[in-house]
């Protein structure tokens, strides 16, 4: 394994031109942007080395987001300068990156770290927010809600409940018009389970999918003495 002396921590927005490429597509697009920027990136080892990267939570398809996050591994520092510089113009158009931190090593896979994200959700619907609110505490108020999902010719029975942390109704003003409305979900996304919007959007009535899917913030627990090295790299990166 190539030598690892630094980690990196990027905050990207994936936009509407890229919503509908999945997410091995997105990875590729990360590899090229990186090669392309001539950053020291450690690669594995063996017949086919691969980039020290990974993405914490995959974004489904035909989803956009403003929060999503890659950590990469480089063989040698670099200033998180260099990054925010020299990495943009080789990022494909729908990718933006927002930000770059600096991490300890020793942190576990940033995919352990998930523990929930939250989504904006827009859909068609003409009840009147009362019917909402009573369908959504009609929902939150269930022990369980038995689910089906199929994926090919497998089915897969569970129980949706525990996935949904919380449902908000946002007024007509943020991103709702008309019969449209705009809800906020927040929805468990760790290594046991991720909560999908459009099931959730099935479980309180609707029979057509969202209009528009938006993941605003990922949500990792990191611990405490992470939490400290975390932030004072923020502070030498400033």
């Amino acid at each position: 394994m190539a030598t690892r002396v630094q980690r990196l921590r990027l905050t990207f927005a994936r936009d509407d031109g890229l919503k509908y490429i999945t997410h091995l597509d997105v990875m590729r697009a990360w590899e090229r942007a990186l090669r392309r920027a001539q950053l020291p990136v450690a690669y594995s080892e063996g017949f086919t080395p691969r980039p020290r990267i990974a993405i914490a939570a995959p974004l489904a398809v035909g989803v956009t987001s403003e929060c999503e996050l890659l950590e990469l591994f480089c063989s040698e520092r670099i200033p998180l300068a260099r990054v925010q510089h020299d990495l943009p113009p080789q990022l494909p158009d729908g990718i933006r990156l927002l930000r770059v931190d600096e991490v300890p090593l020793g942190l576990p896979s940033l995919q352990s770290l998930m523990r929930a994200a939250e989504y904006d959700v827009e859909v068609e619907d003409a009840r009147s927010p009362q019917a909402w609110q009573q369908a959504i505490a009609e929902l939150l108020g269930r022990e369980a809600i038995p689910w089906e999902h199929q994926r090919g010719d497998e089915v897969r029975r569970y129980d949706l409940r525990p996935l949904i942390l919380g449902i908000e109704l946002l007024p007509v003003g943020a991103g709702a018009a008309g019969s449209r409305r705009a809800l906020r979900l927040r929805l468990r996304s760790d290594e046991r389970g991720a909560g999908r919007p459009e099931q959730v959007t099935r479980a309180l009535g609707l029979t057509v999918e969202p209009v528009r899917i938006h993941r605003t913030r990922l949500e990792i627990e990191e611990p405490a003495i992470a939490r400290t090295a975390y932030r004072a790299a923020g502070r030498r990166a400033d």
